[in-house]
Order: C-alpha cells, then sequence, then structure tokens
C-alpha cells in the first residue's frame, strides 16, 4: 500500500544544507550566513494516522474516516455514509477476513484512519491492516505476562486504540499506557500509569484531547482505588491525575474536592480500595471543554462493608465533568448513590442535543447498569429525566425533583437473607457501546434482563489482590431441580430497544435469545449493525428494526461495528470473537450458539464474495475423572470454595461459557493427576492460569478437586456411560 510521510523539519533543513554543501563543492563561493532558509512545509495530511483536534471536531466533514473510539468526540458512533443502505445491504458480501493469533474474547472498536485500519485485540496487541485488501501492515504484542489474567475480571480483553499526530496508543492488561508510531509499530514511549503491587488492569481504549491521552483502569472487584490520568501525547508525561474516590482522611487530599467527598463515606473504605474505576466510557464537548468520565462500582461491592454506616460514596456509579487541560472538577451525577450491587455507570455516554419542552438542550445521555436511561443536562450536570429500559426491581423511580432514585424496601441485602434483584451485576446494558441516529432521533441499547442473588457475606475478610465483593456467591449458584434451572435461565434475555430519548420510552425492540450482545452502529443508510451472541451479524432498518440482511460469523459477536471509506466504495467492519465477564455465569453464558471462539476481523463491502473457511467442530471430548471416593460434605465444602476462588474464570456450576476457557468437569486423567501443580504450582501460567497458592491451600485443592470430580461423574451419567465410585 502507498503511503505518504511527512518528514520531520529537520530532515527537511538537513537535505536543504547538503544541496547548499553541493554547489560550494562545485566552485561556486555560498556564503550560508546570507543562505536565505526556506520557510517550513506544511504538514501533509496525507501523514500516517495524522489525527488531531480540527481533524476530530471536524469528522463530519470527512465522514469516510473513523478516527475515534467513538467516530467523533460526542461519541454518537452515527455514520454519516449512505452507499450502503437499506436498499442494496441485501447485496454485501464479506470483502476480507483475518484470523487473529489469539482466541480469547474481542471487544475492540477498529479505528479507520486514511485508508488504514488500528484495532486491538487479547493481551493489549495491536495491528494495523490496509483497509482495502486486508493486508497486515505491522503488529505488536506488548509481552504482557499471562500471570496477569488473575486481576483481568472480564478476560484479558481491550477496547480498542486512539490516534494522534502518528502516534497509536493502547492501554495494556498489565496498567500501561503504550505510544506506538503508526507507520510501523515501534514503541515510541511506555508508561506504567497504575501501581504495579496492586489489582489494576486497563482493558478501556484511550482517549486524546488537546494533545492529553486519557487513560483510566479497571480492579474494582479486587482491592483498588480509581482513577483516570491524562498523558502528554508527545512524551508520556503525566499531566494530571483525578483520584474517583476519597483516600486515607488522615492524609492530604490530592483535590480539594476530594474533601467533600469524603464525607459521603463511613468506615475505613480506604484500606480496601474503595473503587470507583474509570475503565471504559468517556466524552468530550468541545464548545463546553468538558470532559465526561463514566466512574464505576464500589470495592466491596457490598456497601456494608465498605461504608458501614452508609451515605452516597462519592463518586462511585457517577458521570463526572472534569476540565481536559488540568482535571479539575466541574460537576457530578451519581446514578446509584450508596452502590451495593455492581451498578457501575462506566457504561457508553453520548452528548447530543435534544428539543425537550421546546427548549434545544445539550445533554449528555446514559443506559448504566442499574435499569434507568438517564438524560441530564451536560453543562452542569442538572437532571431532566430518568426511566427504566429494561426490568428493574431495586428502585419503583428517580425522584424528578431531587434526580434520586427511590429504592425499595430491603433491597441492600442487609437484613440476613439472599435478596434477588432486577438487574444483576452483568445490568441492564454493560460495556457494550449504544448508537445515536440524529436521523430519527433514538438511541438503540444493547439491553439485557437478568437477575441478581445478592447476599452479604457474613465471613469476610479482605484477600489483598484478589476478589473482594462482600457477596456470598455459595447463595447465587444455580438450583439443582431441572424446572427451577429452566424458570431462571428463562430470566436472562437480551434485545435491542430503540429508545426515544425525549419521550423516555421505547420505540421498538428486537429480541434475543440470550443477553450479552454486540455493540451497535447507525447510519445515514437508515441501517442498523449488530453482532449477536449466536454469531450472526446483523443489519437492521434503523426506523423500524426490520432485519434487511445477516451474516454467520461463527463466533459470538461483542464488539461494536464501524463504517469508512476508502476511494467511492463503503466498508462495514467488525471484531468477531466471544468472551468477556459473562463467562462467569456458566450454563446461562453456554447456551448462546456463538460460544465457540474464533477471533478474526470481518469486512464487508456491496458484491464482495470473500468466505470464511469451513469451521473445525469444536469438541470437549469425554471426562476421565478419578474414582469418585468423597462424601457429600466434602462435595459441598469444594463447591462452596469453588464458587469463592474458581468460578469467575471457570463458570458457575463448573460449566465453561465459551470454548477457550477449560471445562473443568472435562478434565483428562492427566489433568486430574496434575491437579495441584497447575492450581498450586502455576504450571500452566503462561496459558493464563497462574499459581492460587495465595488463595487455595492445600487442603482447600483437594476440596476444590472433589467436587470437579462429583460433577465430572454427572456428566457421565448424563451421557450414559459407566461410573464408578466408592460411595
Amino acid at each position: 500500500m502507498n503511503q505518504t510521510v511527512t518528514y520531520s523539519n529537520k530532515y527537511f533543513y538537513v537535505i536543504f544544507l547538503a544541496a547548499a554543501l553541493l554547489i560550494a563543492a562545485c566552485g561556486e563561493q555560498v556564503d550560508l550566513s546570507k543562505l536565505e532558509v526556506p520557510a517550513k512545509p506544511e504538514t501533509q495530511v496525507e501523514a500516517v494516522a495524522a489525527v488531531d483536534t480540527a481533524r476530530i471536531t471536524g469528522a463530519n466533514q470527512e465522514p469516510g474516516n473513523w478516527m475515534s473510539h467513538g467516530r467523533t468526540y460526542d461519541e454518537q458512533r452515527f455514520s454519516p455514509l449512505a452507499r450502503i443502505n437499506d436498499g442494496n445491504v441485501d447485496r454485501l458480501g464479506l470483502s476480507w477476513h483475518y484470523d487473529f493469533p489469539t482466541n480469547r474474547g474481542k471487544e475492540a472498536t477498529p479505528l479507520a484512519i486514511d485508508g488504514v485500519l488500528y484495532v486491538s485485540g487479547s493481551w493489549s496487541m495491536v495491528y494495523a491492516f490496509d483497509a482495502v485488501s486486508g493486508e497486515l501492515l505491522w503488529q505488536y504484542n506488548p509481552e504482557v505476562t499471562r500471570a496477569k489474567a488473575l486481576h483481568a475480571c472480564c478476560g484479558v480483553v481491550n477496547r480498542g486504540v486512539a490516534a494522534w499526530q502518528g502516534k497509536i496508543f493502547v492501554g495494556t492488561i498489565d496498567g500501561r499506557l503504550i505510544a506506538l508510531d503508526a507507520s510501523d509499530g515501534s514503541v515510541v514511549w511506555d508508561v506504567q500509569t497504575t501501581p504495579q503491587d496492586a489489582a489494576y488492569t486497563i482493558t478501556g481504549a484511550p482517549r486524546v484531547v488537546k494533545g492529553n491521552v486519557i487513560i483510566g483502569n479497571g480492579g474494582a472487584e479486587f482491592d483498588v482505588r480509581g482513577f483516570v490520568s491524562a498523558y502528554d501525547a508527545k512524551s508520556g508525561k503525566l499531566n494530571w491525575r483525578f483520584y474517583t474516590v476519597p483516600g486515607d482522611p488522615s492524609k492530604p487530599f490530592e483535590n480539594p474536592i476530594l474533601e467533600k467527598a469524603a464525607q459521603t463515606w463511613t468506615g475505613e473504605w480506604w484500606k480496601i480500595g474503595g473503587g470507583g474505576t474509570v475503565w471504559d466510557s468517556m466524552a468530550y464537548d468541545p464548545e463546553l471543554d468538558l470532559l465526561y468520565i463514566g466512574v464505576g462500582n464500589g470495592a466491596p461491592w457490598n456497601q456494608q462493608i465498605r461504608s458501614p454506616e452508609g451515605g452516597d460514596n462519592l463518586f462511585l456509579s457517577s458521570i463526572v465533568a472534569l476540565r481536559p487541560d488540568t482535571g479539575e472538577y466541574v460537576w457530578h451525577y451519581q446514578t446509584t448513590p450508596g452502590e451495593s450491587w455492581d451498578y457501575t455507570a462506566t457504561q457508553h455516554m453520548i452528548l447530543a442535543d435534544l428539543d425537550i419542552n421546546g427548549t434545544t438542550r445539550k445533554v449528555i445521555m446514559q443506559a448504566p447498569k442499574n435499569g434507568f436511561f438517564y438524560v441530564l443536562n451536560r453543562e452542569n450536570g442538572e437532571f431532566y429525566s430518568a426511566e427504566k429500559y429494561t426490568m428493574v426491581t431495586w428502585a419503583s423511580h428517580v425522584d424528578q425533583e431531587s434526580g434520586r432514585p427511590v429504592e425499595e424496601d430491603g433491597v441492600r441485602y442487609d437484613a440476613g437473607v439472599p435478596v434477588v434483584t432486577y438487574p444483576g451485576s452483568q445490568g441492564g446494558h454493560n460495556w457494550h457501546p449504544m448508537s445515536y441516529s440524529p436521523d430519527t432521533g433514538l438511541v438503540y441499547i444493547p439491553a439485557q434482563q437478568n437477575l441478581g442473588v445478592y447476599a452479604h457475606d457474613t465471613d469476610f475478610s479482605h484477600q489483598e489482590n484478589f476478589y473482594n465483593t462482600g457477596l456470598d456467591w455459595t447463595k447465587a449458584t444455580m438450583p439443582d431441580d431441572p424446572e427451577q434451572r429452566a424458570s431462571v435461565l428463562g430470566q436472562f434475555t437480551g434485545f435491542i430497544t430503540a429508545w426515544d430519548p425525549v419521550a423516555q420510552k421505547e420505540a421498538w425492540r428486537v429480541p434475543h435469545n440470550n443477553l450479552w450482545n454486540g455493540g451497535l452502529l447507525s447510519t445515514a443508510g437508515n441501517l442498523l449493525f449488530q453482532g449477536n451472541a449466536d454469531g450472526q451479524f446483523v443489519a437492521y432498518t434503523a426506523d423500524s428494526g426490520k432485519q434487511l440482511w445477516s451474516f454467520e460469523a461463527q463466533t459470538g459477536i461483542v464488539a461494536a461495528p464501524i463504517s469508512y471509506t476508502v476511494g467511492e466504495k463503503q466498508y462495514v467492519a467488525v471484531v468477531a470473537g466471544w468472551g468477556g465477564s459473562l463467562i462467569a455465569f456458566g450454563e446461562i453464558a453456554s447456551r448462546s450458539k456463538g460460544n465457540v471462539n474464533r477471533s478474526r476481523m470481518l469486512v464487508f463491502e456491496l458484491d464482495a464474495n470473500d468466505s470464511l473457511p469451513q469451521p473445525i467442530p469444536f469438541d470437549r471430548g469425554t471426562p476421565e475423572p478419578p474414582l469418585l471416593t468423597a462424601n457429600a460434605e466434602t462435595i459441598q465444602q469444594g463447591n462452596d470454595l469453588y464458587h469463592t476462588r474458581c468460578f469467575a474464570c471457570h463458570g458457575e456450576g463448573a460449566i465453561s461459557a465459551v470454548s477457550y476457557i477449560p471445562d473443568l468437569r472435562y478434565m483428562s486423567a492427566n489433568t486430574n493427576e496434575i491437579f495441584k501443580a497447575i492450581v498450586l504450582g502455576g504450571l500452566y501460567q503462561e496459558r493464563g492460569m497462574p499459581s492460587m497458592a495465595k488463595y487455595v491451600s492445600d487442603n482447600d485443592a483437594e476440596l476444590i478437586h472433589a467436587y470437579l470430580t462429583s460433577k465430572a461423574h454427572q456428566v457421565l451419567e448424563q451421557n450414559g456411560e459407566s461410573i464408578e465410585t466408592t460411595n
């Protein structure tokens, strides 16, 4: 592919000086002191990834590029392109595809800049492709230690990169922010943004605002304190940092607003971090010069442990507006005061101008996990409206005067009994991006219905750098009775809701078979694109939701698509590859037809005829457990330990939800023999299974193995195979 690279000024003057010396060498006298130096050449737009403020703020003047995470700073994820439209989308075909070298979950939104696609993958790897041919131009591997998978609550995923003035920026699972040369993927600078001895990760895409690379982090399921940082795009120098929760009040607060925030906390919250990580969504308004960040859940989740006497616990579950030059606090709005259910406000935020009661208002919109769709004034955080977009039982409504939710009785699970609540920890909407179409006036939400069983952990003790939710997960397992299981499974569904943000009501809905479906893209061609958990990539009409076209992707799609042009051709691109935090939900997630991970980059255009290879059938084989010698009490102890130590990766009920995570019921005879070497000795650390010796004792490992052995025998029994037992 031809790429025009703008040479730096120093090379221009070296060439000019060399020419002057050549003239002198030919016998002509040249007085260098009187030599007139030509003006600096203007920067050429054709430079690789030559993205800056002017280009992103003027993105609608070059709609064929997708230069920032949400295409524009307002994060609307609407493409003005219409060459592919509701009249011809049935001619859409696969233009090219690329098989990624890793088979973990894929969540990234690609960037399309001047004929090149830039995209991140599992383990924070980065790839650059020719956007037309699919030729791999370069790839970069940050060499993240595989042991870091322990701290990735939701998989070793990455949601995308940022571009600025010839550099590509990526956050890594081990907490680094890396600047790459966009022309060849070489490292320009590499900084550690998080304490290396803590359980922080980065999975979110950076944003670049006015030369500052903005990056947050994750880890609030563990024991971290959230913050967002800004680094100089040229040098990697830290320019500012904003902590989202207060630290130890006996020490000076890093920001005056944190002193006020500390008054909304009780107890010794800082000893377990407090949480509040900024792990995904951001947006920016250039006119107001405000950066908006979404803040996550508490650490621990359970407020009874985190802040025993209650309080709002600012700035958990909040939208916070900051000055991008300094990180100065401007305003906040808290969606879930005193958060205790993992109801993050890190979900996608969209900026738009809406007509509300006859007046055009500058608004920010969000559908956070708690199940309410919010419309706020983005100038000052004033509350306009909030309504339920999915099934919600934790609150009856949001009070119009105060802007606070009105909680139902008993939802804080503080009466000593488990409480069933809608939505559960997966939320009514998770990280999967929404889309807003100015043509239809609708916000398209990849919504879901699900429940959570919340129970206070009476035996809680802080475990450093490990899961510290404060919940008793043994009370949240699926029932054994088949009819009850079927009833529970029916409560976990997904759907697209086309939401009218002015009327605060649903315009239409497309149902899905399961939750955890992909992000959305709307276009000026009256199209809405989405991948889903069943492995289909689908085009609908944006005005009515009618399905017009679909493609069998051979794997679940959770990432959001983009559209771009090169020359006269329009393309639609999406990253495919099932994975993410739903893997903890075992059978619930495994129902999805796309649960086999086949990680690919998929690019479509009209009348194209590329095809995917025939998929290799996935088969876990036959369990080869040892004799079942444990009694019922031992197996129950192993069950309890498994569901406090292992299920987040290996699935509730020891049912793996995705092909790349071993289903421990199906362990081979050899794996059963070396079980302790894997779990305690770290034998498979390079595969992403680190040693658990810090959290699992030798006796614990034996109990867990007894439970897994019993589950393997259940599989054999269900398959009608012989079972040997000493019981």
